[in-house]
């Protein structure tokens, strides 16, 4: 599961402004990219905090950006992690109201603030794939289209050259059936090729 799309929200706690930002990353350089932002867009905000997860839950980093320790990464680190969230970055950009929430007060503004955020993004499931290219005379190729038509598979490239050739995710879970039935309905007249694994999300 990862966050949908690229979301904001804002909540007043005792005068100060809590900004949440979500984004969907796939790389730690990609979220560090996204946090210098945000951090271009808010210089003067007291702090910009962060977490995130990332490269499909195998690295998870936060900041509390001179916040108590404790206090704002890792509280919004584990919104992530209860949500079952990867590929998913929040930030947080403070800018202080003059009242001190103490360091209860702040884990209960940086989490409800990244949950609030959250939810305003909403979520989609990253599912484990097989990306299969598939090589079809041209005149088989709409034979080929009219038996992807309402299966779960998605075309990421077509080649046009001495044959077709498209490249196709498929769920992990379906490519061995994909591949049998895909030859048995081109009675054999189609070249199948495994490339490789990934996660994708399919249209619902």
């Amino acid at each position: 599961m990862r966050a949908a799309k690229t979301a904001e929200k804002q909540i007043i706690i005792e005068r100060s402004r809590f900004i949440g930002k979500v984004f969907t990353v796939k790389t730690e350089d990609e979220a560090r990219e996204y946090i210098n932002s945000v951090k271009k867009e808010h210089p003067f905000a007291t702090h910009n905090c962060y977490a995130y997860v990332a490269e499909r839950g195998a690295i998870a980093r936060f900041s509390d950006d001179g916040e108590p320790q404790g206090t704002a990464g890792m509280p919004m680190l584990e919104v992530l992690k209860n949500r079952g969230l990867s590929d998913t970055l929040v930030v947080i950009t403070r800018y202080f109201g003059g009242i001190k929430l103490g360091a209860g007060g702040l884990v209960r503004a940086y989490s409800s603030t990244a949950a609030a955020a959250l939810d305003e993004a909403g979520v989609e499931e990253l599912r484990p794939s097989n990306v299969i290219k598939v090589v079809v005379a041209y005149d088989k190729y709409s034979a080929f289209l009219k038996f992807c038509e309402k299966r779960t598979i998605i075309t990421t490239d077509t080649a046009y050259g001495e044959n077709v050739e498209i490249t196709v995710a498929v769920p992990t879970e379906d490519a061995a059936e994909f591949k049998e039935n895909l030859t048995d309905f081109m009675a054999g007249k189609v070249e199948i090729i495994d490339l490789s694994a990934d996660f994708f999300v399919y249209p619902r």
